[in-house]
């Protein structure tokens, strides 16, 4: 039985055990649930999540349930954790048992395939309500691995409500983990989720044994092509340039920890995806929003031709070689023309 009026993380993959681990080790009331029973558990009796943070000793008072309605009845803040294409298959059953008084958060990095929605709207859409059901996402460059070990770190929380925002800046605010607070949720969950199609990219890059030089371009043209999806779809520009944007890009493209660039790295040594695919116990989230971002940029008329290539090795067999070569042999322009 959970008897506990705190926080309850919705997702016991690595980030989602990072995150409860960090509240319980400020002494929250803190409960994690897990769809796999052997990570209940592990977590339970051994104080470890073997299968997605192995070797990360977790704070005794964390509690894991494989019981989601009595977690949400227990808990006053719902922290999805949930991969985005999973989010509306794991509320929907149990939408009813979201409260009005829930503080709702979201850490998944994604666009849903089909319906184009971000992981705040698809909740939103999935419990009901107000449109942003006073949902906030907490997003930036920070490794799972890196948090649990408190390395230093510094992410956002964004929401409609900036009070919100900032009440959940206090919420995960630790010496080690720093947290800002903004008022613009749709272009922090945009950095968040278009990062991981650009870090795809960088993966290529590296598997086809280019060098920095076009790392950095890539970079760089991968965050003016993100901010122009951004402005399409509402967005401030500026936000692009903060943590949820450049600072996630950065890491992503070029830390070892990225699961997406490992597919992308994968894929440029000729690698099938669905092999890739099937030897990962964790979700590489650019690859499902590769495709989401792909519909987007046509429904908004955007030119998005980093995201436009990685669409076309994932989606239809594209040899990796010629990405380069096309993106390169693109009309020439002012660097500010779009």
């Amino acid at each position: 039985m959970i008897d506990h009026p705190g926080t309850l993380i919705v997702g016991a993959g690595s980030w989602g055990t990072a995150l409860a681990n960090l509240l319980a080790e400020k002494g929250m009331p803190t409960a994690i649930w897990a769809r796999e029973p052997e990570v209940v558990s592990t977590i339970t009796a051994e104080r470890e999540n073997a299968l997605f943070l192995p070797g990360v000793r977790l704070a005794e008072s964390l509690v894991a349930t494989a019981n989601l309605t009595e977690a949400l009845a227990a808990a006053g803040t719902v922290v999805n954790a949930v991969p985005t294409q999973f989010i509306r298959s794991t509320y929907e059953p149990i939408a009813g048992e979201v409260r009005g008084d829930h503080l709702l958060i979201t850490v998944s990095k994604g666009i849903e395939v089909g319906t184009l929605l971000t992981s705040s709207e698809i909740f939103a859409d999935v419990v009901g309500g107000d449109p942003a059901h006073a949902i906030t996402a907490l997003s930036g460059p920070s490794f799972a691995r890196e948090v649990a070990a408190r390395h230093p770190t510094a992410v956002v929380a964004a929401s409609r409500s900036i009070a919100h925002a900032r009440t959940v800046r206090d919420l995960f605010s630790t010496p080690a983990f720093r947290v800002y607070s903004s008022d613009d949720l749709l272009s922090v969950e945009l950095g968040g989720a278009l990062k991981n199609v650009v870090a795809i990219a960088a993966g290529i890059v590296e598997g086809l044994r280019y060098g920095s030089n076009t790392t950095a371009a890539l970079i760089a043209r991968g965050l003016a092509e993100i901010a122009r999806l951004g402005a399409a779809r509402g967005g401030n520009p500026l936000t692009f340039a903060g943590l949820s944007g450049i600072g996630d890009l950065v890491l992503t493209c070029t830390g070892g920890l990225s699961r997406n660039r490992a597919v992308g790295q994968q894929l440029g040594r000729r690698k099938p995806l669905d092999q890739i695919l099937s030897e990962m116990n964790m979700v590489a989230e650019g690859v499902e929003t590769t495709l989401a971002a792909h519909s987007l940029a046509n429904q908004l008329g955007v030119d998005m031709p980093i995201t436009e290539q990685v669409y076309q090795v994932l989606y239809e067999g594209k040899d990796p070689a010629a990405v380069a070569a096309e993106l390169m042999a693109r009309e020439l322009k002012d660097e500010r023309e779009d």
